[in-house]
């Protein structure tokens, strides 16, 4: 065998939603795209926003900007995100505390580089993103699975079992991908105090990674607390791809609290990293063209408007589901204890859907609604058949 026996068996496994999108491909190029109905993947159907169209127009000519900068970035951009980050968590956030990176899977590979040793642990809540994993142990780090609670909560006291000696950190996803839940200020302050009972008490710092893709797609006038105010140590992860549309781009930063401990070597390991991996710097004209664009987002009533009608169409044909608070996620129940043979039963009726084993939590499944509204409405009679088949009846 030419490539590692690890590599392998994680193709094997492979990821869930990636595998769903590649069928879709399939099923569209053989019933046509307008009967298939493709939920299965988190891509953003919205353009970016004019401002960040006309940032981009207003680079083309400007001189030097496709050079090497600092690996950490260019000092006037993390300039501006310090100040964003500092205006949100009123601490004194600066630019040296700030690194651009390739996305926030970049960010959150550099911090785990910087951070783990090899067999440390890393706290996973379930259900978490497909790929937390993987990173993890690309960093020979181990993870350690954490349900949450029956409504998606924070299972604090399951959290305070899991850590120990070899716990380096915790990934936390506010917004949730794949539930849409936003984990509540009271949430975060109680687990900013875990874990600082939890580092004293063992003699070791314990970080939390925020991952925070999601951060400004909110609904229903819900507020975002800041970890920064509650987590001493504490380092966030985020990107662009969906607050600006810009998931191609793969521009995100990561910034540590002020609050780090040791925030000066952390610092510098985490600018080694990002060179290291290999990612060298962010992108450069993505770097210049976010800089004015920190408090700028999509539209995002649009995907209230298309939660409201998937959560409305889903509700009103049998499925269990919780109403999201942010991103663009829904995760119903599946209607039999196999979310797998379910997610193949919705693909018969050509609905592309994820299974939640994929995100650590089986018995449900993940639906992605940022896709046309005109999907949605064309998928209609398709999910009232689905229902049909299991039984479900209008709640």
């Amino acid at each position: 065998m030419g490539i590692s026996e690890k590599v392998a068996s994680y193709l094997e496994k492979g990821s869930w939603i990636r595998k769903m999108f590649e069928e879709g491909a399939r099923l569209k190029a053989q019933f046509g795209e307008q009967n298939v109905y493709d939920f299965s993947l988190g891509n953003p159907p919205e353009e970016p926003p004019r401002e960040f169209l006309e940032e981009i127009r207003s680079l083309l000519d400007r001189p030097g900007i496709h050079r090497y900068m600092p690996n950490a970035g260019f000092p006037e951009v993390r300039e501006a995100v310090a100040r964003s980050v500092a205006a949100e968590s009123g601490l004194a956030v600066e630019a040296q505390h700030v690194v651009m990176t390739v996305g926030a899977g970049g960010a959150l590979n550099v911090a785990l580089k910087a951070l783990l040793d090899p067999g440390e642990e890393v706290v996973l809540v379930a259900p978490f993103f497909v790929e937390y994993r993987f990173y993890v142990d690309n960093h020979g780090g181990e993870s350690v699975v954490v349900s949450s609670s029956e409504d998606f909560s924070l299972d604090l006291e399951a959290l305070a079992r899991a850590i120990n000696q070899r716990t380096k950190a915790v990934i936390l996803n506010s917004p949730n991908n794949p539930t849409g839940v936003v984990y509540s200020e009271e949430q975060i302050r109680a687990l900013g105090e875990l874990l600082r009972e939890k580092g004293k008490a063992l003699g070791r710092d314990i970080y939390l990674l925020s991952d925070e893709p999601y951060r400004r797609l909110l609904y229903d006038g819900i507020s975002f607390p800041h970890v920064f105010r509650h987590v001493d140590n504490a380092i966030i992860a985020t990107s662009h791809s969906k607050d600006l549309a810009l998931a191609g781009e793969r521009i995100g930063y990561l910034v540590a609290s002020p609050r780090c401990a040791d925030l000066e070597r952390l610092m510098a390991a985490m600018v080694f990293a990002n060179r290291t991996l290999g990612f060298v710097n962010a992108p450069a004209m993505m770097q210049l063209a976010v800089a004015s664009l920190q408090g700028v987002s999509i539209d995002i009533a649009s995907y209230q408007r298309r939660r409201d009608r998937l959560y409305e169409l889903l509700t009103g044909v049998g499925f269990q589901t919780m109403k999201p608070q942010g991103a663009f996620y829904l995760f119903p129940r599946s209607p039999i204890a196999n979310d797998i043979t379910f997610v193949q039963a919705a693909q018969r009726r050509h609905i592309l859907v994820a299974p939640g084993t994929g995100f650590g939590c089986p018995g449900h499944f993940r639906i992605a609604y940022s896709v046309p509204m005109d999907m949605i409405e064309r998928s209609v009679p398709a999910w009232e058949a689905l229902a049909g088949e299991f039984g479900l009846k209008p709640l």
